[in-house]
């Protein structure tokens, strides 16, 4: 990914941001920890990055409970946050970001088409 990703966050059928209820679940400190590895995948480094299935991925962090950050891209230029969860919580966190972005893409299928 190049400098000019769009980060956006993916809505579920509440108009709710599971990422950033988790985000928001996190201490100040370990929220800015992962602001670091979320920016750092958009600069283009993808070493803690890794595939999940779906065309998904987990960014990978080396700190607290295994911390994770599952998203999706459409094309070189956008970034779609799913969720975050600790490792002890990934097999949950994972099925919801899959179910998540089924969703995500669905409802972008539709948004093209009614243009």
């Amino acid at each position: 990914m190049d400098k000019r990703v769009e980060v956006i966050e993916a809505l579920d059928v509440y108009g709710n941001s599971p990422y950033q209820e988790w985000f928001d679940s996190l201490d100040a400190v370990t929220a800015a920890r992962v602001v670091v590895y979320v920016e750092r995948v958009i600069q283009g480094n993808h070493s803690n990055v890794a595939p999940i299935g779906a065309g998904l991925s987990e960014i990978k962090m080396d700190f607290g409970p295994g911390h994770r950050v599952y998203f999706g891209t459409r094309g070189k230029n956008l970034m779609i946050l799913l969720g975050g969860s600790g490792k002890n919580g990934q097999s949950k966190a994972i099925a919801s970001a899959k179910r998540l972005w089924k969703e995500y893409m669905a409802t972008a299928k539709v948004s093209r088409k009614s243009k």
